[in-house]
């Protein structure tokens, strides 16, 4: 019997795709849960994956993969989608696909499936890295194919087949949950009209029911890479849950915003990402104290081209790999320490310190100094403005300026 490996999170899609595939293929289903940092959504996979018809789930932790070989590059890049998303689906799918990649090569399966929409931006994400990785294996995707066409279509086909799924008509929301967000799609949040519900959120709480009080926190950094938090040399896995309870405690790190798929259409979604805001918003004031202008303003455009490729799917690519190679030469004096302060929503600077800091209190200073000469001020200003001098005496002398 020919084999096939499912990426399988246990939500309603991936739930009916088990007993789906068997009757659509007679394909073995091997199930695999990628630990992204779920937490307990992991805990009744193994029973339900086996119930559902699968002959066997693996269950893999890739929490600090994840965090140190896609989220820690992404982070260095400062690459942000659109403004405002911090791609916390985006730059899980690869190394998800990854996995599966590997594990059909021990298992001897043929196929790869996953329960992506034909909609969405994650079908791009995992079938993209497949390709790179195992160009030979066969690609399903069911809801490209079956005859269900909603999620009330889905809910009816598990009860059928006495399939329990966390999802009720009442409450249909699609949901991705990792180490670095949580995502909100579907049901009232498909009109942007509509103001997210104050229940809707799991990690943290709206910025109205924070604390009074505000938190600080100092995270150190070595060479663009979070290490310490208070002092503490800290790991990746510990540091971000920390950063998210602080965080999503003080409300921070909520984004409801309308994005532009990679497939045409524009869709709302509301993000959590406490711990991924702060660390976005450190390391930014990290960097603006260590690059110099020139360098700095030149990341900001890579920081745009290399959001693109991870929200296209595309992190398997040259491109990637030599943006990520730029990006670490700008990181080699990225190290200090970065104080923030957490109060109702907001994550705010409340100092930053680095032994290869390029600001310069001697130059910089409103008071009496020693080492800057404001007549040379002057001439450069000639020469800076020269073209534009040059220019306003031509249209003078041709008539063209009254």
């Amino acid at each position: 019997m020919k084999k096939v490996v499912l990426a399988y999170s246990g939500g309603l899609d991936t739930s009916i795709i088990i007993p789906w595939l068997k009757e659509t293929y007679g394909y073995e289903v091997i199930a695999m849960a990628a630990d992204l940092g779920q937490g307990e959504e992991l805990a009744p996979l193994q029973e339900k994956a086996i119930k559902s018809g699968a002959s066997k789930l693996y269950i893999e932790d890739l929490r600090e993969e994840f965090l140190t070989e896609f989220i820690f590059p992404t982070l260095k890049a400062g690459a942000v989608y659109e403004g405002s998303y911090l791609l916390g689906t985006s730059f899980a799918r690869p190394l998800i696909a990854r996995r599966l990649v590997e594990i059909a090569a021990k298992e001897g399966a043929v196929a790869i499936a996953h329960g992506a929409t034909g909609k969405g931006n994650d079908q791009v994400r995992f079938e993209l890295s497949v390709k790179a990785l195992n160009p030979d294996l066969e690609i399903i995707a069911p809801w490209r194919i079956w005859d269900l066409k909603s999620r009330e279509d889905c809910i009816d086909y598990a009860q059928a087949r006495g399939i329990p799924v966390p999802v009720t008509k009442d409450r249909p929301y699609s949901m991705d949950r990792n180490l670095w967000h949580l995502s909100h799609e579907g049901g009232d949040l498909e009109d942007p009209w509509n103001e997210p519900k104050r229940d809707l959120y799991l990690l943290g709480v709206s910025p109205e029911d924070a604390p009074d009080e505000a938190t600080y926190l100092e995270l150190g950094f070595e060479q663009g890479v979070p290490t310490s938090l208070n002092g503490q040399k800290i790991a990746p896995v510990a540091l971000l849950e920390t950063l998210n309870e602080l965080g999503g405690k003080n409300g921070v790190g909520i984004v409801d915003m309308v994005e532009n798929r990679l497939v045409g259409m524009k869709s709302r979604g509301v993000y959590e990402t406490p711990g991924g805001t702060i660390l976005y918003m450190a390391h930014q004031a990290l960097e603006r104290l260590t690059l110099d202008r020139l360098t700095l303003h030149y990341k900001e455009q890579i920081a745009l081209k290399y959001a693109e490729i991870v929200y296209d799917g595309v992190w398997y690519s040259p491109l990637r790999e030599a943006l990520d190679a730029f990006v670490n030469v700008t990181q080699k004096n990225a190290t200090g320490t970065v104080r923030v302060k957490l109060y109702k929503g907001n994550c705010t600077l409340a100092g930053v310190k680095s032994p290869y800091s390029l600001y310069n209190e001697a130059y910089a200073t409103f008071g009496e100094d020693g080492v800057y000469d404001q007549k040379d001020a002057g001439g450069f200003i000639n020469l800076f403005g020269l073209p534009l001098k040059v220019r306003a005496l031509m249209e003078k002398e041709s008539g063209l300026r009254k």
